[in-house]
């Protein structure tokens, strides 16, 4: 089955090389990739049906980073990227353009991972094992990045400056910390959302609480081997989450509308 030719529409320009990640300026976003040993990177840009709708290399080449500037693009856009480069798995190399990756510095990841033969860089079950090479296109498996606008107005709301001699900090996990409480509307516990409710700021306050610090909140994927595992296990939900996704994007299952962007919860105390 031949390949299919994309055409170019946007208008793309070089961009800066720093920062790392998909970055809004109010005129349009940067896109910046680390690859020491890659030969081309293609930005792949999707819509809000998560259909891939155009694919640009990126021009420029900085200090091992590849990087292009595209004016046309404005935050909500969905993006992933396709990296060409040797595939030699004996000295280290993997790349393959049939896999869409993620952006390891992406701010939203949009949407679930779902275990699938597509996803492995390699052929499960063929004679040659790792080292076989996959042709099989990933993407309909893949999660998305997402571009933000990481502007935010406080308004009238001033950080609360609590001198360090009277600082208390309570460390939490987002789920667990409201997963149960009785005064927290179903549909909102254990998420984010649930963090501001009366009750729980009421709780922590009454505890002498003066900030919050929650355990990591990056997104993750499940491993495939422990979901398999977890099937067998008699507590629901018992998994284990060891996967790294995106570092700096908040993990989606801790909001209370998975398809929405993560917003800023604010309260003054």
């Amino acid at each position: 089955m031949a390949s299919r030719k994309w055409t170019q529409t946007s208008r793309v320009r070089e961009g800066r090389p720093f920062p790392l990640g998909a970055t809004w300026d109010g005129l349009g976003v940067n896109f910046a990739l680390y690859s020491r040993h890659a030969t081309r990177v293609e930005l792949c840009l999707f819509d809000a049906r998560n259909r891939e709708v155009e694919r640009i290399v990126l021009p420029e080449y900085t200090n091992e980073i590849w990087h292009g500037y595209l004016p046309d693009v404005r935050p909500g856009q969905r993006y992933g990227y396709r990296v060409h480069g040797p595939y030699a798995p004996e000295e280290g190399h993997r790349f393959n353009p049939n896999k869409l990756l993620l952006d390891p510095y992406a701010k939203q990841i949009v949407g679930e991972l779902k275990w699938a033969p597509h996803l492995f860089g390699y052929t499960l079950g063929h004679r040659d094992g790792d080292l076989s090479f996959d042709r099989r296109d990933s993407a309909s498996y893949m999660p998305r990045c997402a571009v933000i606008d990481p502007a935010f107005s406080w308004g009238v709301e001033r950080a609360p400056a609590t001198p360090w001699d009277r600082t208390v900090i309570y460390e939490a996990h987002v789920r667990g910390l409201t997963m149960q409480h009785p005064d927290v509307p179903q549909a909102e516990r254990g998420t984010f959302s649930a963090l501001r409710h009366d009750a729980v700021v009421d709780h922590l306050s009454h505890l002498g609480v003066t900030a919050i610090e929650l355990l990591p909140v990056h997104a993750y994927v499940d491993d495939q081997q422990l979901l398999r595992a977890a099937a067998t296990l008699p507590v629901a939900g018992h998994r284990g989450r060891v996967q790294a996704d995106g570092r700096a994007a908040a993990q989606c299952r801790h909001r209370s509308d998975p398809g929405r962007g993560l917003q800023p919860h604010r309260r003054r105390q």
